[in-house]
Formats: structure tokens, sequence, C-alpha cells
């Protein structure tokens, strides 16, 4: 089977997580695409595998080397985001892109067009893999497990490429904030590791926000509105007031680079109750505390206007910047970046503006940067992947198991 055809495969599998279930995998149909890869790594040859009653499923390639080398893992993960649907993918392959706009669904006229999507332009004359504009594509992270499992198959068939013990992990529930929670990084076994989850070609990040997540609830005093002077307490009027408190120019759509921000992800509310959940986001360690601390001083503050009890928040934090686990071992990157150099690929070292299993794993003891799998436009109907790309990370993944042995 190829890289494509895996790749082709993998997604017609709809694996999407659900953050309300509370259990792990937080669906089942994550349950059923482990058990199939396990059936295809067993095929493959792969020795002590694995998969727990939680899906996380691991592997091993044997050594075959008789030098001391550390043992190195490769990890994806086998959710697709709660965004949009991951069921029925249909996707299709545009041959040697001509730069032009891509017809996604004629019937509904969504098109992939380099007019939004500039991107487009950088993979002119590769071959594209494209959704039918229902659901997302899968290459987050379906492409990095392709590449992951094709490498394995390439060394399994090219022994005169000399490397160590590998292990390949693939874990579900990453889309929703609980990917390395139950990842068992002493059974793992590794020096380190790599997630093969980031984007475009190049791709290279050891550095992550920090994160927390808040949720404010706003008590208001319901009064009939023809009797209410004086009396009614308008909750959705007090959220808006914490909105607008908070600094318009942090919010997401105004930061880039190493910019944090407020993000309001969600309003419920009517004029007893208003809930706002809120996710804060910095990559300095110093201003996320700042961040955390406006949110009790707003709070605070709003308490103090209209009495104690009238807000309360609950934070909590959700993960921290990988870079303080990492530069400890900074040759896991040069490692890295000279593998994407031997196979012509300039590397791009950049903070993620997200958040990356690699993150909790490196807080867990192994340290786990992050390398590109090669799609773009996650988590929607405009999810791409050039095949060019894929195959590129599949070549890093063999190079740095040779460069190790090395």
């Amino acid at each position: 089977m190829t890289l494509v055809e895996r790749f082709l495969k993998y997604v017609s599998f709809d694996t999407q997580s659900d953050e309300s279930t509370g259990v792990t995998p937080s669906t089942a149909k994550q349950m059923a695409f482990a058990e199939y890869l396990k059936t295809e790594l067993e095929a493959l040859g792969l020795e002590e595998i694995t998969l727990d009653e939680h899906a996380y499923l691991f592997a091993t390639l044997p050594a075959n080397t008789d030098k001391e080398v550390p043992t190195v893992g490769f990890i994806a993960h086998l959710d697709t985001s709660p965004d949009m649907s991951g069921a029925g993918v249909s996707p299709r392959v545009v041959e040697k892109y001509d730069g032009s706009d891509i017809t996604l669904c004629a019937d509904e006229n969504i098109v992939l067009s380099p007019k939004q999507f500039p991107e487009l332009l950088e993979h002119k004359g590769e071959d594209l893999i494209v959704t039918n504009g229902k659901t997302l594509l899968g290459a987050d992270d379906k492409a990095g497990i392709a590449e992951i499992v094709s490498a394995m198959a390439y060394l399994k068939a090219h022994p005169e490429i000399k490397h160590g013990k590998i292990r390949v992990g693939f874990n579900p529930d990453e889309e929703i904030g609980e990917g390395a929670h139950r990842f068992d990084v002493e059974k793992f076994g590794c020096a380190w590791a790599y997630t093969m989850d980031g984007g475009e070609v190049g791709e290279l990040e050891f550095e992550n926000f920090n994160a927390a997540a808040a949720k404010i609830t706003f008590k208001g005093r319901n009064v009939h509105p023809g009797y209410a002077k004086n009396k009614m307490l308008n909750s959705m009027f007090i959220a808006n007031r914490f909105i607008n408190m908070l600094p318009a120019a942090e919010r997401p759509e105004h930061t880039s680079g190493y910019e944090g921000f407020f993000h309001l992800t969600g309003i419920q509310g009517d004029v007893e109750r208003t809930t706002l959940s809120y996710i804060v986001r910095d990559h300095d360690r110093a201003r996320f505390n700042v961040r955390r601390g406006e949110l009790f001083r707003l709070k605070n503050q709003l308490n103090f206007e209209y009495g104690e009890g009238t807000v309360t928040l609950e934070l909590r934090d959700q993960y921290y910047n990988m870079r303080e686990q990492i530069e400890p071992v900074m040759h896991i990157i040069d490692i890295a970046s000279s593998a994407m150099e031997a196979v012509g690929v300039k590397p791009n070292v950049k903070p993620i503006r997200g958040g990356t299993d690699g993150a909790q794993l490196s807080f867990k003891g192994l340290p786990c940067p992050n390398i590109f799998a090669g799609g773009l436009n996650f988590h929607g109907r405009y999810e791409f992947v050039p095949i060019q790309s894929m195959e590129k990370a599949m070549k890093v993944v063999v190079k740095i198991a040779e460069l190790i042995a090395k």
C-alpha cells in the first residue's frame, strides 16, 4: 500500500472527537480506527504492538544495528476536530495544480481559491488532495499517521538503512486537549519523540502557547419588565461589560507570532444567568500569568459594583510552553533540522499558535517537538494536503531514524 493509498483509506474513518462525553476515547469510532491500524501494523511485521482500552496504540520497529542508539518515537493523533463533520469524507486528487480556483462543490458554490487562501500558490504543479466541500479532510492528523506508517514500511523494506529501536504511538482526543492525559510515557519507552502534526512543509516547532480555559458566570435578577425599574439586573448586560473590559486588540483576529490573546469561544445566557467561555493564550509564562490575573481582577471589580457573588470564575490551566523542556535537549531539534535539509526541505522553526500533544508529553518527561505533516486549512471544508508534502514528511521520518543511528 502506498502513502497516498494509506491516507485515502484512513480518511474514510470518521474519528471526530467530542469533549462532552467525559470518557477516553471520547468517541467509539476512534477505537474502530485504532483497531484497523493495529491490524495494519501487525501485517507490516512491527513488534510489541499494544492497544489499550483508551485507544492508545503503540508499536515497535526493532533496531537493525548493534550500535547503542537512543530509542526515538513518532506520534500522531487518531481524532479529527469537532469543528466540522468527518463523516463521509470524499476526497479527490487535483493533479498538477495550475494555480486557479478549485471548485469543491458546484451545487453549493464552494470554491477553494488562492484569493482567500494564497498558500495554494506555493503548491502550483503539485498534486493536491481536497474535500468535496461538505466535510473536513482529516489531514490533521491522518496525514501524520500515514507518513509514520509508510516510513516504518520503507525502513522494513530497506534494511540497508541502519536505525535504532523506533516506537510509534497513535493516541485519541488531541483535538479536545486530552490526547496526552492517558499517554503512558514510561510504557512508550523513548528518549524523545516527535509529533507529526504540523502544517506547511518545513515547519519545526518546539514552542507553543501556555494555555488556560475560563468559564465566567454572571448572575442576574429577573423582574417583570413593566415593573423592573431599579430592580432588574440583566446578567447579559453584565457579561457584555466584561467582554468589553478586555482589550479589543488582544483578540485572536488581531494577533500573530508571539502575541497572546483572550478568545471568547461561547456565550449562553438569559436575564437570570449568562455564561462566557474563554480560552487564554500566551507564549511567555509571565505574560500568561498576567492574563490569568486580569480575569480575576475584572471579576472582582464587577462584584464590587453589582454585589459579591454576581460574577464567578472557573479557570483551569490546559498546557504550558514546551520550550522549557526542549531547551536542555536542543540536539533533538538539530537532528530534525539536519534530516529536513538532507531530503531537500528548508527548516522553518516557528512557534505554534496553538497546542500540541507534544507540549503535555514534554512536561510528562518525553521531550516531543512537532514536525510538519503537510496539510493546510485544518478543521474545515477548505482543508487540503499536497501529496508531495506528505512524501517529504515521510522522508524526514526515515532520515531522522538514519541520522540518530549515525
